[in-house]
């Protein structure tokens, strides 16, 4: 396998809002004098590529072959081509996007202005033998032809506009007589290391949506109001607002799906969008970093023949599509359907029970999971895209217990080292141009988190030992910001609060400094494993020194109250060793009261909502939990399904007057909670035994059966319990490598596989 440095591109030119440049086709022709025992192609197309062999397409997936910042990691996928080629003349067949090359739609992160910002390039090998032992070898060279292809525009984030009376038939087959098209251009290759792409590739996942129904509407005016960028004129606006919006049930991530046979030259307009406003048309108000008509558009213009546009080199994500152009006859079900992408995981964990209101939950958190897992875990398939470190780091410890994602996240992670700067500082979003800086250490945690719970979860030391040294710089850079009381400086806090961000109340010194404190204890546990004693002892070291300090600057200890006597800070307190264990059952006892008297709603941003339901477990108060889960009043978990929600969103607000994102993953911890806690599936609980399993159900007062099932490294293990007229119970089937042990008031009551009666 061959990474070949020779990039080729179509022109220098590279595409704006103002500015069309074609995504263009690449055309290379050769001749095969005998059959092949072996070939293969290595590929990097950059933004992003497809690839046909002889006019077979086969490519990986959408977005091949992953987002990065070329300047750091430029990435490689191979493909075995043996049974595509024939002697004789064969062609390969690129076409490619923008990708992260140039992308004007993350203007506001600074990806338009970077460095590496240019147009699409492409490199490839073509290594084979022959059945009498020649040996093939074919690069990228100026000897590839090139064409416009009929895709005039392209953006990650913005869609896809298609001409389809500008299609080439046949341009990537062996018949097809390219001698019009002009030679390819040799350019200067990206700076980026060459890496074999090993993530999961981004695919479609098999399940098609269909419209739920179609009306007639129009794209709502409010996006004028709350956006100033929709002030800025494109180069193309249609002004189209009526049309018909076809509503595919939940709010998911993915491509459309477009057959028609419309006249030629008719110009057909994708809106999509999360939510309808009150007069029940299509807002976009709330996904607001564009132009107008560059929020998740696609143009299509049709040939005058039968169809058919998916696109690429984008996603969006949305429940909602406005369709613009067509009429009443055209606007049928089967005009538009939604093909649902993430990355290509597999599930590892399940959960149902006897309440509704709880399994909606559970598939609302895993929609979002998904949704916003396109090679890494994103903050939003709709509107930002970006690696948000703070946001995987609540979410790595659910992700990596519910999907086949060590793969993808030790690849992320990869990307994490190649940004990180020469003095240790992390970034807030990666990839990154360098935008993002300074967040502090409640994103920056995730430095320790992901390769923690990946070992812990998936057994990989690897990634640990990747890691390493990358986590103890940002440990040695975080110390030499500590101030003149010891503590580190603070960035941002408890984020998306209810209420929105101007109502945190845990200060954000408190919670970077305890959030600090946890990648310390992380670290320490990481270098161990490793047998870096000098690291451990340096972490440990810091460790006891931070701690000191927190509880001299926040923790009363006569009241055993922390910080500012809110959810987040006296949980956090508790839950991250902040108090003396001859303080936790006082200082729980208030955090109680501060629940209680704010009637047993939830009062806490991100950073309590990761943490809370897990200590309540810890402290036997299991039923609080689900009940501030599950209310249906708001603020809880439960009122989204009150507001018609079927992803998880941003933010906890009454209603969608002041909406943010409304398909985030990083409220869903939730999903954990109700495996480890309702089931009582706690694997590996002591960071010490891959093999072991500790049984321990919440019976639930309000539930009357409760089941999930895990897979771990050592075996499956699923667990159901049933109320019943002489107790409780309790089914536990287990792999027989796994070591269960049956917990039930507090005593170990059995081991192993079996049914029990509590």
């Amino acid at each position: 396998m061959f990474f070949s440095d020779r990039f080729i591109c179509a022109t220098e030119e590279f595409s704006s809002y103002y500015k069309f440049v074609p995504s263009p086709y690449f055309r290379k022709e050769f001749e095969l004098k005998n059959e092949l025992t072996d070939a293969e192609i290595t590929i990097c197309g950059l933004g992003f590529y497809r690839l046909w062999i002889n006019g077979q397409e086969i490519t990986k997936g959408i977005i091949a072959p992953y987002v990065s910042n070329p300047d750091d990691i430029k990435y490689y996928d191979n493909y075995n081509i043996r049974d595509l080629l024939t002697a004789g003349k064969n062609v390969i067949g690129i076409q490619l996007g923008n990708g992260m090359l140039n992308n004007p739609g993350g203007e506001i992160w600074d990806f338009e202005k970077a460095a590496f910002c240019r147009s699409p390039v492409v490199a490839f090998t073509v290594e084979g033998i022959t059945k009498n032992g020649e040996e093939i070898f074919i690069e990228a060279d100026e000897d590839v032809l090139c064409a416009d292809s009929p895709l005039y525009f392209d953006d990650y984030r913005s869609g896809e506009r298609y001409d389809a009376t500008k299609e080439i038939k046949g341009w990537n087959e062996p018949k097809f007589d390219a001698s019009h098209w002009k030679k390819a251009l040799s350019t200067v290759p990206p700076k980026g290391e060459k890496r074999l792409a090993t993530a999961e590739p981004v695919r479609p996942t098999g399940e098609v949506l269909t419209a739920i129904s179609v009306k007639k509407g129009s794209i709502a005016d409010d996006y004028r109001i709350h956006n100033k960028m929709a002030y800025i004129e494109p180069l193309e606006h249609s002004g189209m607002r009526e049309g018909y919006i076809y509503d595919f049930g939940v709010n998911k991530a993915g491509v459309p799906l477009l057959k028609i046979k419309g006249e030629k030259g008719q110009r057909i307009e994708l809106q999509f969008g999360e939510f309808l406003d009150k007069n029940g048309d299509l807002t976009y108000r709330n996904i607001n970093f564009f132009p107008e008509e560059y929020s998740q558009r696609d143009v299509f213009i049709c040939s005058g023949a039968e169809d058919t546009f998916m696109p690429y080199f984008t996603y969006h994500g949305a429940r909602y599509c406005i369709v613009t152009g067509i009429n009443e006859e055209q606007a049928t079900k089967e005009l538009l359907s939604f093909v649902v992408c993430n990355s290509d995981l597999s599930d590892t964990a399940s959960f149902t029970c006897s309440d509704e209101t709880a399994n909606k939950l559970y598939e609302m958190c895993k929609v979002s999971d998904l949704a916003n897992f396109c090679y890494f875990p994103t903050d939003c398939p709709h509107r930002e895209k970006n690696g948000w470190t703070g946001d995987i780091a609540l979410s790595s410890e659910h992700m990596l217990m519910m999907y086949s994602c060590e793969k993808s996240l030790s690849e992320w992670m990869a990307n994490v080292r190649a940004s990180q700067l020469p003095d240790g500082q992390l970034c807030a979003i990666i990839p990154t141009t360098g935008w993002g800086f300074g967040t502090g250490p409640s994103w920056d945690c995730f430095v320790a988190y992901v390769p923690y719970y990946t070992y812990i979860y998936k057994g990989d030391k690897s990634i640990l030992r990747d890691n390493c040294e990358c986590i103890y710089r940002y440990i040695l850079w975080a110390e030499s910001t500590r101030n003149e009381k010891g503590l580190v400086k603070h960035g941002l806090g408890d984020w998306c609060p209810v209420g929105g961000n101007d109502c945190i109340k845990a200060s954000k010194e408190f919670t970077s400094n305890v959030n600090f404190l946890d990648t310390l204890k992380k670290s320490a546990f990481i270098f161990g494993v490793l047998g870096e004693e000098s690291k451990k002892e340096y972490a440990e070291r810091l460790y006891s020194e931070i701690r000191s300090a927190v509880r001299r600057e926040f923790v009363d200890e006569k009241s055993c109250i922390a910080d500012t006597d809110c959810q987040t800070s006296q949980s956090m307190a508790i839950y991250y060793d902040i108090f003396n264990e001859d303080e936790k059952e006082r200082a729980f006892k208030h955090l109680l009261d501060v629940i209680h008297e704010n009637n047993d709603f939830l009062d806490f941003g991100i950073l309590g909502a990761r943490i809370m339901f897990h200590l309540l477990s810890d402290y036997n108060e299991g039923d609080i939990a689900y009940k501030m889960i599950t209310r249906p009043e708001w603020p809880s978990y439960g009122h989204f399904i009150e507001q018609g929600l079927t992803s998880l969103p941003e933010s906890f607000f009454p209603d969608f007057d002041e909406c943010d994102s409304l398909n985030h993953h990083f409220f869903g911890d939730i999903s954990n909670w109700f495996i480890s806690r309702i089931a009582g599936i706690r694997y590996n609980s002591d960071s010490k035994s891959p093999d072991k399993v500790i049984v321990e159900p919440s019976f639930i007062e309000k539930l009357s059966f409760a089941s999930a099932s895990l897979k771990t490294p050592s075996g499956e293990i699923s667990v159901h319990w049933e109320r019943a007229d002489s107790g409780i119970a309790l089914t536990v089937n287990a792999d027989e490598r796994l070591k269960v042990s049956v917990i039930a008031g507090n005593k170990e009551i059995g081991q192993g596989s079996g049914e029990y009666l509590i």
